[in-house]
C-alpha cells in the first residue's frame, strides 16, 4: 500500500507546475525504466495517462525503448478491447507512431494491429473511426510489408467507411462525417500509392456490385479524379507490390513521398522533384477550407465545444481543441514528410492540407 501511495505521489509530481520538480521526477521514472525490465511501471504509466492525459507521462511513454515497447503495445492492446478506453488509447498510439520509434517495425507483428483493424471494421463511433483511420494511415508507410497479411482488411475498411460517407447515419453529427470523409480520402491516397494493382482490382470488384454503385459515383469516383495513373499499374503486378523485397530498399519517408507523387490534389502538391502546383490554387483551397471549418464549428457547437455528455466527452473535447493531440504534422522539416494528417476535429476541411502537403510535399490522374 505504501509503495502504491508513493507511486501515486510521484505520478502527481510529474504534473507539478515547477519545472525542476517535473524534470527530477521524470529522471526518476526513466532511471527505473532502465533498470526494471518488467511491465509493471509501463502499465502504471499507461493507466495514469489514459486517466489524466498527462503530457509529461506522454513524453515518457513515447520515448520508451526495448524491451518496454512490448509492454506498451500489449497494454494498449488490452485497452483497445474496451469501448470506453478505445479513443484515448488510439490517441496515445497515434502519438507513439508519429515519432517513429526505433522498434516501429514490430508494429506489423504486434496484436495491437489486428485490434486496430477490427475496431475499424466493426466500431460505430465516428470519432473513434476517424482517429483510427488516421493512425492506420500513419502506420502503413512504417510497416508496408504488412500488406501481405492484412491487405484485405485495409480494403474492407476503406469499403466500409466510404459507404458511411454516403449513408450518413442519422445519429452522427454532420461535422464528424466531414472529418471521416476527409480521413477516408487520405486512406484512399495511401492505399492507391502503396498497393495500386491490388487496390484497383479491389475497387473494380467491390464497386461493380449493384449495391455499391452509388457509393462509387458519389464518394470514390471523385477521389479518383485527384490522382495520376500509377506507374506500377503499367510496370508492376499484384504480387510484386506485396513482395517484401520491394519495401526493403525504402525508408518510411520514401514510401510517403512515393504516395504523394501520384496525387493531383493541391493540398498534396510538391514543390520538389519537378512537381509544382500554383500557389494561387493552394491559397484558394486553403481559404475555402478555413471558411468551411469556421462555419462548421460555428454551426455545430455540440460537436466542437458543447458540454453535452457522451462517454468520454471530456477526452473527446480535449482531442478536439488541444494543440499537440493526434493527428498533427511533425515540426522538424526533415520529419514533416513522414507521417500523418494534422488536427482534424474542429478544422474540418483544413484536415487534408497539412496531411498531404506536410506529409511529403510531392504531387500525384487516374
Amino acid at each position: 500500500m505504501a509503495q502504491q501511495a508513493n507511486m501515486g505521489e510521484l505520478l502527481s509530481m510529474l504534473d507539478s507546475p515547477v519545472l525542476s520538480v517535473r524534470d527530477d521526477v521524470t529522471a526518476v521514472f526513466k532511471e527505473n525504466l532502465s533498470s526494471d525490465r518488467g511491465p509493471m511501471l509501463v502499465n502504471t504509466l499507461v493507466d495514469y495517462y489514459l486517466e489524466t492525459s498527462s503530457q509529461p507521462v506522454l513524453h515518457i511513454l513515447t520515448a520508451l525503448q526495448e524491451p518496454h515497447d512490448k509492454h506498451l503495445l500489449d497494454k494498449m492492446n488490452e485497452y483497445m478491447g474496451k469501448a470506453a478506453s478505445r479513443l484515448p488509447t488510439l490517441s496515445l498510439l497515434g502519438h507513439v507512431v508519429r515519432l517513429q520509434p526505433s522498434w516501429k517495425h514490430k508494429l506489423s507483428q504486434a496484436p495491437l494491429l489486428p485490434s486496430l483493424l477490427k475496431c475499424l471494421k466493426v466500431d460505430t463511433d465516428v470519432i473513434v473511426l476517424t482517429t483510427g483511420v488516421l493512425v492506420l494511415i500513419t502506420m502503413l508507410p512504417m510497416i508496408p510489408q504488412s500488406g501481405k497479411q492484412h491487405l484485405h482488411d485495409f480494403f474492407d475498411i476503406f469499403g466500409r467507411l466510404s459507404s458511411w460517407c454516403l449513408k450518413k447515419p442519422g445519429h452522427v453529427t454532420e461535422i464528424y462525417l466531414v472529418h471521416l470523409h476527409a480521413s477516408v480520402y487520405a486512406l484512399f491516397h495511401r492505399l492507391y500509392g502503396m498497393y495500386p494493382c491490388n487496390f484497383v482490382s479491389f475497387l473494380r470488384s467491390h464497386y461493380s456490385m449493384k449495391e455499391n454503385l452509388e457509393t462509387f459515383e458519389e464518394v470514390v469516383k471523385p477521389m479518383m479524379e485527384h490522382v495520376r495513373i500509377h506507374p506500377e499499374l503499367v510496370t508492376g503486378s499484384k504480387d510484386h507490390e506485396l513482395d517484401p523485397r520491394r519495401w526493403k530498399r525504402l525508408e518510411t519517408h520514401d514510401v510517403v513521398i512515393e504516395c504523394a507523387k501520384i496525387s493531383l490534389d493541391p493540398t498534396e502538391a510538391s514543390y520538389e522533384d519537378g512537381y509544382s502546383v500554383s500557389h494561387q490554387i493552394s491559397a484558394r483551397f486553403s481559404h475555402r477550407s478555413a471558411d468551411v471549418a469556421a462555419g462548421s464549428c460555428a454551426d455545430t457547437q455540440d460537436s466542437c465545444g458543447s458540454t453535452t455528455s457522451t462517454p468520454h466527452s471530456s477526452s473527446r473535447l480535449t482531442l478536439l481543441n488541444t494543440p499537440g493531440q493526434l493527428p498533427q504534422t511533425l515540426s522538424s522539416p526533415s520529419t514533416r514528410l513522414l507521417t500523418e494528417p494534422p488536427q482534424v476535429w474542429c478544422q474540418a476541411a483544413s484536415l487534408l492540407s497539412p496531411l498531404l502537403a506536410g506529409e511529403a510535399d510531392c504531387s500525384g490522374q487516374m
